[in-house]
């Protein structure tokens, strides 16, 4: 087996050198093809879904299209308790699907917010404010107190750096992180020498060489994962797929 190493288990000059980077960052030539490798730094919804259609969505199913039948069936032959019970089981369905999609609509919206709108980063030797979309892998991120940070990063320098973390780790206290190499796999809340998008920086300041931007930080892969798990049955829908096959 080959042992992939992790960025936090690597020293910074060999991850700058890894993205083809230096410590006086990109210029504008390899950050317009970066941009096109890997997108805009930012957290979008995958499909915008109105009101409306997210409550038909929940009619979207073949075990629903048996409970729609039966109760068409069960009004016309005036079994009306029968009838009841089936719009209330499909009522249920419809709300309790709703409220998941919706719920997650507004966590998307939520994680979004958690990044700044803009960003320093160094850019032919020089530092530079650009818009937090335009950063990309390989950037030199500039992290200053009271910043969110917009990217998912390698620290290359540090001066009393605290980082809190708690969005992501659900930790209250703050991180002081390092440039030193870890050993042996870490948990997030343990890489100490990586800052990561949607946190806020406490105090200090520093530098880090971006490794993942948009849906490839940590923050982005919740987001996504919070899209992707709306789209599956609810546990009602499940219940009433077992009960069809049984």
């Amino acid at each position: 087996l080959i042992f992939c190493m992790l960025y936090y288990q690597k020293k910074s000059e060999d991850v700058i050198n890894e993205f083809k980077s230096s410590f006086n960052g990109l210029n504008n030539s390899d950050v317009n093809s970066r941009l096109k490798k890997y997108g805009k730094n930012e957290i979008k919804k995958i499909e915008n879904v109105s009101a409306i259609k997210l409550i038909l969505l929940q009619f979207k199913s073949f075990v629903i299209y048996i409970l729609l039948a039966a109760l068409v069936i069960s009004l016309l032959t005036k079994e009306f308790t029968d009838a009841i019970v089936i719009g209330i089981i499909l009522v249920l369905n419809a709300l309790l699907g709703f409220y998941q999609e919706f719920k997650a609509e507004k966590a998307i919206d939520a994680l979004k917010k958690l990044s700044s709108p803009k960003a320093i980063v160094i850019r032919n030797g020089k530092p530079l404010e650009v818009d937090s979309r335009d950063i990309v892998p390989g950037d030199i991120l500039v992290i200053e107190e009271g910043s969110y940070i917009s990217a998912d990063a390698r620290l290359v320098e540090v001066s009393n750096l605290q980082v809190d973390e708690s969005t992501l780790t659900g930790e209250s206290t703050t991180v002081s992180k390092k440039i030193d190499v870890l050993t042996g796999e870490k948990q997030l809340a343990d890489q100490n020498n990586m800052v990561f998008a949607g946190t806020m920086v406490a105090r200090g300041r520093g530098k880090a060489v971006i490794i993942a931007t948009g849906f490839n930080t940590e923050i982005g892969k919740i987001a996504k994962e919070i899209q992707v798990h709306v789209e599956k049955s609810t546990p009602l829908q499940k219940k009433l797929n077992k009960v069809g096959v049984d």
